[in-house]
């Protein structure tokens, strides 16, 4: 059966590489997202295509899309939407406009550069699926998620994410450069004559919401989930290069990624492998180095690393 899923996100994954060339591991961990019903954080600097994933997937999916350019003057109203006054009849009464968080997929573009107050307008949405404006409160379409992105670089002018905020992303996702051959195939692509590929929609909501359960459903041993709160529980006293490890909130990242994982592969198990490929996703944005490991120029994947070989 779990076979059967396999040749589903091979087709979904094929079909988004008819856009997107190359970055095969960010398109299967947002998916991986996806199927946790949990939201991610995407970080890559400028022209690597996460805009273009997102939209890709969103249309693949067939879930609504909207994107929300983060800028210092964005205010939470501009997220949530706002009441407006309506004429009717001589009478004037207010009818709620919603704003572009009503949607199945919100991309939010450079998040970091919109200010405290108004990426706070997301927190509501993220965790309880609903947004609050006024004295009402507006359920949310499911599924729904927030899938935000950011520049390593350029931090002038940006209000970095506060780590309780950052903790609220399941998975912070690394795009990398393409490789040169995937590069190359870009370029022939993007700079000749071409029509615009129509994309096809493979999956819809209901199909999404069963996959949902499926991956809670995927079997994890009980020493696989061990070794998972073993590693989460070694971030909080590594202090040699660890100076706040991560909260329980990890340990159940971890094993839902995994679970995706697994069934992203095709098997009806969790792996070690699983564990060694989204531990880095789910723990880099939920640890913080102290002052020795950063002097020393270690970054929060060379600690992960370092928690992987610890607990074997």
């Amino acid at each position: 059966m779990v076979r059967n899923y396999k040749a589903v996100f091979d087709t979904v994954f094929k079909e988004v590489s008819n856009v997107i060339i190359g970055q095969e591991e960010l398109i299967e961990q947002v998916m991986a997202a996806i199927l946790c019903d949990g939201n991610a954080l995407l970080e890559g600097y400028p022209g690597l295509a996460k805009t273009l994933a997102v939209k890709t997937l969103a249309d693949v999916l067939d879930l609504k899309f909207s994107r929300i350019q983060n800028t210092p003057d964005l205010m939470p109203s501009d997220i949530t939407g706002t009441y407006i006054i309506q004429e009717s009849g001589g009478k004037r009464n207010f009818k709620f406009e919603p704003g572009p968080i009503f949607a199945n997929i919100v991309l939010a573009d450079e998040i970091n550069r919109a200010t405290p107050k108004s990426q706070s307008a997301l927190l509501e949405a993220m965790q309880e699926k609903q947004v609050t404006v006024g004295n009402t409160t507006y359920k949310l379409d499911l599924p729904f998620f927030v899938l935000a992105t950011q520049n390593p670089i350029e931090q002038e002018g940006t209000y970095p994410l506060p780590e309780a905020q950052a903790d609220r992303f399941l998975l912070k996702i690394k795009v990398s450069y393409p490789k040169l051959d995937d590069e190359i195939k870009i370029v022939d692509k993007y700079s000749n004559p071409f029509e615009e590929y129509k994309l096809k929609k493979l999956l819809n909501k209901q199909q999404l919401l069963h996959l949902q359960q499926t991956t809670r459903q995927i079997p994890i041993a009980n020493d696989v989930r061990k070794r998972i709160v073993e590693i989460v529980d070694a971030s909080r006293t590594k202090k040699d290069i660890i100076q706040y490890g991560a909260s329980p909130r990890a340990s159940i990242g971890l094993v839902l990624a995994s679970k995706a994982r697994a069934l992203i592969s095709g098997r009806n198990h969790v792996s070690s492998e699983d564990i060694q490929a989204m531990a880095y996703p789910v723990l880099r944005h939920r640890i913080i180095l102290n002052f020795e490991a950063e002097r020393k120029g270690m970054t929060t994947d060379d600690a992960i690393t370092e928690l992987l070989k610890k607990v074997k």
